[in-house]
């Protein structure tokens, strides 16, 4: 297609065959200072010469630098102009001439300065209070307008006084702050062009530095190996560097002193009496300096020089103990016992400030220069223990224990009342608090015991504790028997209570609650224990008129029911409980009747169903986790709790790695399995298991269990001199291609020889070769037949096993042998049962899955 240019042209060649014409493109030009522009100047008609003139009207000539004429054919000149200044511009003009003919076109340039920031620094930094002066120097063709914007929004001058824009574009902050600290955009705009550029300029305030002592005063200690810590903590920004002076010269780290990394603190080593005086901390940024003074102050550390334990006997009248304290300043002495600080919450006399008293007025603290006592009144042999003497002054402290050592008498503890039952031996404990020791010497109708003629008593001591075994083997062994607790202060005697154990009275039934299969039973314990704890409860259920059926329980202190199991449908039955001791078993409670629930199956209508007891859910299953042989293999074991009144459909199994998110496609179990095998898991993971019972009213809440896998047998730790020795896997893998190498030579060497092996059959079946005469013989009798279907589809073979099982209440019958099932995982599932069937009908299907590949051994084309 023609171009439109193309076409005028055409056109004024034809209506001026002999007139020459020249246009100039672009036919006008703005360039900014620095930038390169060529401009074309095409002739229509014949022309010998095209030539440009400059503004000046010389002729460019095409040896100049800045300025390029060039000729590309007969019909078009280029003027190129390379990094323009103001000087090129004006109006340039080309001209073609052929003999007499001459056209000319003109083309005016214009040079503008391009927006330009001559002097825009970043960062820019001031002091805080400062007026701060931000630069930004721009240049243009016009002079641009210049806006400053700060976090994204224009500064309004007008609204702060503290700002200011300068007649040269500047921005002032009189009083610079630290929150004015931050990224300033310097814009400039040319509304003519619509021209804009800006800079971004990071403005740091310097904060002249702060700083403060940690401690004004600091104490130190007089001793060789004694030190002082000198601190102060200093800000600024940017951060301060921190020095030390004492007497007007810097400290530095040597023999003597020790300054920290950051210069905080001053370490002052071996401090002695001539170290004490003032030290100065000097802080110094950009923004100046500031400087704190820190006085070290050299005194002795308190030391106690006496302090003795002392003995007293209960009852006395009084103990004084004794503590002295070196020091300077002159010690504050301070005694403690246990948590107690005996001057604390105490009163002065208002004559003897020195004297502190407390209110009870059994301990007296007196204080006098260096020496402090303390005085206890009417002796307790609870006042016997470790007591701590503290000297303390303005610089540290010394404490010290003293032993206060009191003897008093036996003091007999223990239970008084303790119950058994003949045959059953029981402890009497008779522990005796004594200082000195105490002997102790059971003894009963003022006979010491154990006698000779009594076997059935004996006597174990520990340092506090006697403890007198019997075993009674008659009435006579109940009752009262005696400890006495003898030392050099005093003795004790206490009477103990040896009483008959009885068993517990009968617990009382409150509530059956009756499903189809189950009752829950609540009870209150036994009124009477009969003095030692019940160990388990017995509930026992009949048919009326037969024999009763029993199950203990393990008793608990939050056991309020019982549930009973194996119940048949809409049956009435009798239950009675009863409660057992270590003595033995109470009477039973009172026959209760109730009757079981119908079972209700999905056929069942609303109206037909009874709606005296509320269906609901089953309760979740409560699970139990055994790890087969091999360890990677878990039988997960369930107890069937309560159906909620209807029978149960199925299980609902699944489970995952507790570190994956996804789980294992759910298991469906029959109603009546007791477990599940979980096969081919990952070995050492730790997995979640649940399992829902879901009856007609719905599903349980997940009976949930986890369980960690065995570390995998076959795992070989790497060598731990990290060599570079062969794997066992390694080996076992070359071991099995070189086999694979043999048998393929062997079944060549076969083929090739006596006419038979895989290669040989792989011949006759598909590639239609004939084989020998014994094995055509062999399929025309049709004692073997190879088969081969296109369509690759698995041949299934099929056995069931048919079992006739009587069914009550036309549900399913239960399993009583494990019955496989495969998921889509790949994982196989074993579920056992009192029968053997699935839940579906009265059959174990077997699912073999062979490849069409292989033989049927039969004779018999089954196709699945």
């Amino acid at each position: 297609m023609l171009h439109i240019r193309d076409l005028v042209w055409g056109l004024l060649l034809a209506g001026c065959a002999a007139a020459i014409q020249v246009q100039i493109i672009p036919t006008q030009g703005e360039i900014s200072v620095g930038e390169s522009k060529f401009f074309l100047c095409e002739v229509v008609g014949d022309a010998k010469d095209i030539d440009w003139f400059a503004p000046s009207g010389e002729k460019i000539l095409p040896n100049r630098q800045d300025i390029f004429v060039s000729r590309s054919d007969e019909t078009t000149a280029t003027l190129t102009i390379y990094h323009a200044n103001v000087d090129s511009a004006g109006i340039y003009k080309c001209v073609a001439r052929n003999g007499d003919k001459e056209a000319q076109a003109t083309v005016q340039v214009k040079i503008f300065q391009k927006i330009t920031f001559d002097s825009a620094p970043s960062p820019q930094e001031f002091n805080e209070g400062d007026d701060a002066d931000i630069v930004c120097d721009v240049v243009s063709s016009p002079p641009p307008t210049i806006i400053w914007k700060h976090k994204g929004s224009k500064i309004q001058v007008a609204k702060d006084v503290r700002y200011k824009i300068m007649d040269n574009g500047h921005l002032l902050i009189r009083g610079i702050k630290k929150i004015d600290e931050g990224m300033y955009n310097c814009e400039a705009r040319i509304m003519a062009r619509g021209e804009i550029d800006f800079r971004m300029i990071k403005v740091i305030v310097n904060v002249l530095p702060t700083i403060r002592a940690r401690l004004s005063e600091v104490n130190a200690t007089a001793d060789i190996t004694g030190s002082a810590l000198l601190a102060c903590d200093a800000d600024g920004f940017p951060e301060p560097i921190v020095t030390w002076a004492h007497n007007n010269v810097v400290l530095e780290t040597g023999d003597k002193y020790t300054v920290s990394d950051d210069g905080s603190e001053l370490l002052i080593k071996s401090v002695k009496k001539v170290d004490e005086g003032d030290y100065t901390c000097i802080a110094k940024n950009k923004a100046g300096e500031k400087s704190e003074e820190v006085s070290l102050n050299v005194f002795v550390r308190p030391r106690i020089t006496y302090l003795n334990n002392q003995t007293a006997s209960e009852f006395e009248e009084q103990v004084t103990l004794t503590c002295e304290a070196s020091g300077d300043p002159t010690p504050a002495i301070s005694w403690s016992f246990q948590n107690r600080v005996f001057t604390e919450g105490e009163q002065a006399s208002w004559t003897r400030p020195d004297k502190y008293e407390s209110l009870d007025r059994n301990i007296v603290v007196r204080s006098h220069a260096r020496v402090s006592s303390l005085t206890l009144k009417n002796i307790l042999f609870t006042y016997a223990g470790e007591y701590l003497c503290t000297a303390t002054n303005s610089i540290g402290q010394d404490n010290e224990h003293m032993y206060l050592e009191v003897r008093y008498a036996p003091k007999i503890l223990g239970t008084v009342t303790v119950y058994t039952w003949e045959g059953n031996a029981a402890n009497i404990s008779c522990e005796a608090e004594a200082h000195p020791r105490a002997s102790v010497v059971w003894s009963r109708d003022g006979l010491q015991l154990p006698s000779a003629n009594t076997t059935n008593v004996k006597v174990y001591n520990t340092p506090t504790i006697s403890y007198l075994e019997i075993t009674p083997d008659s009435m006579y062994n109940f009752g009262t028997y005696n400890c006495t607790a003898t030392n050099a202060m005093g003795s004790e005697s206490k009477e103990f209570l040896l009483i008959q154990a009885d068993v517990p009275s009968s617990p009382e039934i409150e509530q059956v609650e009756p499903f189809s299969s189950t009752a829950v039973v609540s009870f209150e314990e036994p009124d009477s224990m009969g003095g030692v704890p019940i160990i388990k409860y017995r509930v026992e259920w009949r048919l009326p008129g037969q024999d009763w059926t029993g199950k203990e329980y393990h008793a608990n202190d939050e056991m309020t029911t019982v549930t009973i199991v194996g119940l048949k449908p809409e049956t009435t039955y009798e239950v009675k409980m009863s409660a057992i001791n270590g003595k033995g078993e109470g009477e039973s409670s009172p026959a209760r009747t109730f009757r079981t629930e119908p079972v209700l199956s999905p056929e069942t209508s609303a109206p037909d169903a009874i709606t005296s007891v509320a269906l609901r859910e089953p309760t979740a299953p409560k699970l139990v986790v055994r790890v087969q042989e091999r360890g990677n293999i878990l039988k997960v074991n369930w107890i069937k709790q309560d159906d909620g009144g209807s029978p149960i459909k199925h299980y609902l199994v699944r489970y995952k790695a507790k570190h994956v998110s996804d789980w294992k496609p759910e298991i469906r179990v029959p109603h009546n399995s007791e477990y599940v095998m979980l096969s081919g898991l990952d070995w050492n993971t730790e997995y979640e298991i649940h399992v829902v019972a879901e009856n007609q009213q719905g599903k349980s809440a997940p009976g949930v269990i986890s369980y960690r896998t065995a570390t995998d047998p076959t795992t070989v730790p790497d060598e731990a001199g990290g060599g570079s020795a062969m794997g066992t896997g390694a080996i076992v893998g070359i071991l099995i291609v070189v086999f694979f190498l043999l048998l393929v030579g062997v079944d060549v060497t076969c083929y090739f020889l006596n006419k038979c092996g895989l290669l040989m059959c792989i011949a006759v079946n598909f590639c239609g070769k004939a084989g020998p005469g014994a094995k055509s013989k062999d399929i025309e009798e049709g004692q073997a037949a190879f088969t081969k279907d296109e369509s690759k589809e698995p041949i299934v073979e099929v056995r069931t096993e048919e079992e006739q099982t009587p069914n009550q209440g036309g549900g399913p019958a239960e399993p009583n042998e494990t019955t496989p099932l495969t998921e889509p995982d790949g994982k196989t599932v074993k579920v056992e049962g009192p029968k053997g069937e699935t839940e579906e009908k009265n059959a174990t299907a077997e699912v073999k899955t062979v490849p069409n590949e292989a033989p049927q051994a039969n004779g018999n084309e089954s196709k699945a």
